[in-house]
């Protein structure tokens, strides 16, 4: 067996094709703007993954959703970036179904059958912002929804078919509450503008998309029972959970594809390369655990999550020590020649970007291991 064996033999089987797609492409193509790696993933049948097969989707387990994540991100960064996002996406909807939450199931089928891409607008890159504070808002005018606002940034902006976001709806007392709206991408009032200035997960289409009095049937905005200040309910913590293990095995893959990069070629010592594949793999263990957890288990709780960050945390202890340690055992030619192997090692540090920031989450951590409720923020 060699390294990233498992995880490519679920991603053919889940995904026929896409792995082959992707490698016969060089990196650099695959990770520009205008990468084919969408249009492959789309091809794959890669939107139904996380559908359930009662909704004529893939239905693929936790583990085997974080295992096949991991081989997307040794291919290609980006898409592991922007397929994550949409799987968040999908999970959101999949959660809204359990509710009753009206046409949710109708559009789970859309996704599998038209193979439809959802972006996701949920809060994100604001320093200082809680991640449950959205930047569009809701307001309710004769009966319809209209939104105005804009996310920055938001993945497979430019190859979106839906784009599913957090929104705040004012209650008659003045509460704002959190919701999640479903806006078609061709509706008017909505467009994409260019925000990411990074050549580094370029292919992962991380632009801004505006709304712009976007008006919506009532039915297509699911309402919570969470202000922005309170603790999760179940379908925010559903949704950190897909969110945290899915980025964190993508960046995991990432990383591995720097290492496998030092096994091809024999780079330092047995001993460098051993320590190499075992913090990664140990890393991904931990997050392996945790989706091994949800898929035995009916209901998640705060303590699932816990355990889903405490994973995500330690996997950017093992990055931040395996890629200079990577680079180092490759050798100065290699870097000279190629900068495969400095794209990787910076394109898997973008983990530590993604919310909840280690430092945000750390006193949230310590509470709830000390009984309290878990607010990410």
């Amino acid at each position: 067996m060699s390294f990233l064996d498992t995880e490519r033999e679920v991603l053919e089987r889940l995904l026929p094709g896409l792995d082959a797609a992707l490698a016969a492409h060089p990196l650099a193509v695959l990770e520009r703007p205008g990468s084919p790696a969408v249009a492959a993933f789309r091809d794959a049948g890669g939107a139904g993954l996380l559908v359930p097969a009662e909704h004529t989707g893939i239905g693929a387990s936790p583990l085997e959703a974080v295992r096949l994540q991991r081989a997307v991100g040794a291919r290609c960064p980006s898409l592991a970036v922007a397929t994550t996002m949409h799987h968040f996406s999908v999970a959101g909807l999949v959660a809204a179904t359990r509710h009753d939450a009206g046409l949710a199931w109708m559009l789970l089928e859309a996704v599998v059958g038209d193979r439809l891409l959802l972006a996701s607008g949920f809060a994100e890159g604001r320093t200082g912002q809680s991640v449950l504070r959205p930047a569009i808002t809701a307001e309710v005018r004769d009966g319809r929804v209209v939104l105005n606002g804009s996310k920055k940034p938001c993945s497979l902006a430019r190859s979106m078919d839906i784009l599913t976001a957090s929104v705040t709806l004012t209650d008659a007392d003045g509460t704002e509450r959190l919701a999640v709206a479903v806006v078609p991408a061709g509706a008017d009032g909505v467009s994409v503008r260019p925000f990411w200035g990074n050549s580094v997960l370029a292919g992962a289409e991380s632009e801004e998309v505006v709304l712009t009095d976007v008006v919506l049937d009532p039915q297509m905005v699911l309402a919570t029972g969470v202000t922005a200040d309170s603790a999760l309910d179940a379908l925010h913590i559903a949704g950190f959970l897909w969110f945290e293990l899915l980025m964190t095995a993508g960046y995991l893959g990432t990383a591995g594809a720097l290492v496998e990069r030092v096994l091809r070629r024999g780079g330092g010592t047995a001993a460098d390369r051993a320590g190499l594949v075992t913090g990664l793999d140990a890393a991904m263990l931990a997050v392996e655990a945790v989706a091994r957890e949800m898929g035995e288990r009916a209901e998640w709780g705060e303590a699932l999550l816990v355990k889903a960050l405490t994973a995500r945390y330690a996997a950017q202890d093992a990055i931040a020590r395996a890629t200079p340690l990577a680079l180092a055992a490759l050798g100065g030619m290699s870097f000279i020649g190629s900068d495969e192997g400095s794209y990787l090692a910076s394109a898997a540090t973008g983990l530590t970007f993604h919310p909840p920031s280690r430092g945000t989450a750390a006193e949230a951590l310590c509470a709830a291991l000390d009984g309290q409720a878990l607010r990410v923020g």
